[in-house]
């Protein structure tokens, strides 16, 4: 086969996903952003209780909770618009008793949910989802991770979108990774950072393809419209995006993107490699179970893209003449990568992380292929268990 046909193969994905990443920018800056300005709301209803039940899913948080509590305490959002349950998955520290003193003197209502005394709950954390939801007053679920940090704006930038646009159903929120100021931690904020501005440019295309479950709410009565969890409650992952995708299915146009900078949830990066793996499994784990067209195509397109990148340096150890080929299919993803994350890591507050693109995309291709092999195997070590 001719270097012409070969070379003109190779840039073939590499165009496709540029122009991808040319619209889903379009679709990020078309985003209405909401300020901490514009954040007194409307009066809220309190005579029917509270409007917002935050549900968190903990096990063996017992160091992490005293943060998220007191980042709770501080919220700007009168305490009696929201409340918080906390259920406890089994845990064998001291995450019940500190949930329960903390009950004793909290300036909001927060209530423990353990799993532990409701023997047909089961485990995991759609199982405490599920079980602290049973015990929610508010019309609206708002999800977040017992390790995650937040602002005093928080729970009031959710209220300005809900009070304000009827139509609202599902709200996925922005996340950003923390950590020590390292390569390694930048490399993962990075990465983490396209899939969040991914999934806030496919919900303002309006046809949403992800969210993350530190940062999320949806309508109560919406959840129990499309039967919450059931047909995936025996994945251990995927209490965000199933619920995303079955939500859009059945009220088409009803889900947004919070781009508000007050409503950004922080979580730590996992610590090493190997926890890395694990969590990008978990992840992987449920992808062979979409039924949302745009979802798979998305996942297929990066996957093959980055694939045939590191293919095509392969491919041109053995024919020289294959460079101009390969470092134009290079220069074309990475500046298409660049493009789109320039705007999505200023949001994040955290530009510098755009210097590690070309790195990450070296890296990209072998580490995509073995979380997606992986995955589909469908077993790993999540929270001592293995699933």
């Amino acid at each position: 086969m001719s270097t012409l046909w070969i070379g003109g193969a190779m840039l073939v994905l590499p165009a496709v996903y540029a122009a991808l990443m040319l619209r889903l920018r379009r679709a990020w800056e078309a985003l209405p952003t909401v300020t901490p300005t514009e954040l007194p709301i409307k009066p809220l209803p309190t005579a029917e209780g509270p409007l917002f039940s935050v549900l968190v899913a903990a096990r063996n948080e017992a160091d992490n909770l005293p943060n998220l509590l007191h980042d709770l305490a501080q919220q700007r959002l009168p305490a009696s618009q929201f409340e918080v349950l906390i259920a406890d998955d089994h845990s064998t520290d001291a995450t019940a008793h500190l949930v329960a003193e903390a009950a004793r003197r909290s300036p909001f209502p927060l209530r423990l949910v353990s799993l532990s005394e409701l023997p047909t709950a089961g485990t995991g954390k759609k199982a405490a989802l599920q079980a602290a939801l049973h015990h929610a007053r508010g019309p609206w679920l708002v999800c977040t991770d017992a390790d995650c940090r937040f602002g005093p704006d928080w729970l009031g930038s959710y209220a300005a979108l809900v009070t304000s646009d009827a139509t609202v159903r599902f709200i996925s929120g922005p996340v950003r990774l923390t950590g020590p100021a390292t390569a390694w931690q930048e490399l993962m904020g990075l990465e983490f950072a396209g899939l969040v501005g991914v999934g806030a440019a496919t919900i303002g295309r309006q046809n949403p393809t992800m969210c993350n479950g530190a940062n999320l709410a949806y309508q109560r009565a919406s959840f129990a419209a499309v039967r919450g969890f059931a047909g995936n409650e025996h994945l251990a992952s995927g209490d965000d995006e199933f619920l995303l995708h079955k939500l859009h299915a059945a009220f088409p146009g009803s889900i947004r993107f919070l781009k508000s900078p007050a409503a950004l949830v922080s979580t730590a990066a996992p610590a090493t490699l190997g926890a890395l793996l694990r969590q990008r499994v978990r992840w992987a784990s449920k992808w062979r179970h979409y039924q949302h067209p745009a979802s798979q195509q998305l996942a297929l397109l990066v996957l093959g893209t980055n694939l045939a990148l590191f293919l095509g340096l392969l491919l041109t150890v053995g024919r020289p003449a294959l460079w101009p080929w390969t470092l134009a299919a290079w220069l074309l993803k990475l500046a298409a990568d660049a493009w789109f994350l320039r705007p999505v890591l200023a949001f994040l507050g955290c530009p510098q992380w755009l210097r590690w693109v070309a790195v990450l995309q070296l890296l990209y291709a072998p580490y995509a292929l073995a979380t997606g092999l992986l995955g589909l195997r469908g077993s790993y070590v999540w929270k001592e268990r293995q699933l």
